[in-house]
């Protein structure tokens, strides 16, 4: 939108440059104001219930579980879960290597229940057709694993878990929030989501700003007078 009304702001200049009209009519023109859209996310029961619905031992519940503990912590995209590898996964210092757009790539922390997850699907996937392959996570079937695959694993794992309106965004919606919920630093949250523009981060956690602020303003405990 801002861009749109600054390439017609400069045109409108030319025109005026160039005599063709009279007057810069746009000069001085404000961008108008912007309703942010309040990003939703899952609550603690519903991850929970999430997790809950992988439940097994199964090939299929032991991925599905590790995709969805990693995503409910790690902050990232789904696409960027269908394209982790094998070779990117650190299991003794908790941490994986995520490409992002443009193939940037940056490095996540995940904590010892993901890690304990992820163990388990890498000990099941060793008997898997396509072993041999460094793509992380595969197809149950002994196929591949593709962004409609996550999105339809995801899918139902969160109608076992009674989710409505589930979609993959969610889960980074979620993570980014439980970040700053726990006191986390908004600089940690960018590094580790791969945001280099601020803006992203008050996109994704100001639908939780006046749960912080309120627990905030009580720890501030400003009414206390001393009697």
């Amino acid at each position: 939108m801002r861009s749109r009304q600054l390439g017609v702001r400069r045109f409108s200049a030319w025109l005026a440059e160039e005599e063709e009209i009279d007057r810069d009519e746009l000069l001085g023109l404000k961008p108008p104001k912007l309703d942010h859209k309040v990003v939703e996310r899952l609550s603690d029961e519903q991850c929970r219930a999430l997790i809950q619905a992988c439940g097994g031992k199964a090939f299929r519940e032991r991925r599905d579980e590790a995709i969805v503990r990693f995503m409910l912590e790690a902050i990232v995209r789904a696409g960027e879960v269908v394209d982790m590898t094998v070779s990117g996964i650190d299991l003794a210092h908790g941490s994986a290597v995520i490409r992002g757009k443009g193939r940037k790539g940056r490095v996540v922390p995940f904590g010892p229940q993901t890690g304990r997850a992820i163990d388990r699907y890498l000990r099941l996937r060793k008997a898997h057709r396509l072993a041999d392959t460094d793509q992380l996570w595969l197809g149950d079937r002994g196929k591949g694993f593709t962004y409609y695959g996550l999105h339809s694993a995801l899918k139902y794992r969160a109608e076992l878990a009674g989710i409505e309106g589930f979609h993959p965004h969610l889960t980074r919606h979620t993570a980014a929030q439980r970040w700053l919920s726990a006191k986390g630093s908004e600089g940690g949250l960018m590094t580790v989501a791969g945001w280099t523009r601020r803006d992203m981060l008050d996109r994704y956690t100001q639908a939780t700003a006046a749960e912080r602020a309120a627990a905030e303003a009580r720890g501030l405990n400003l009414g206390d007078f001393g009697s």
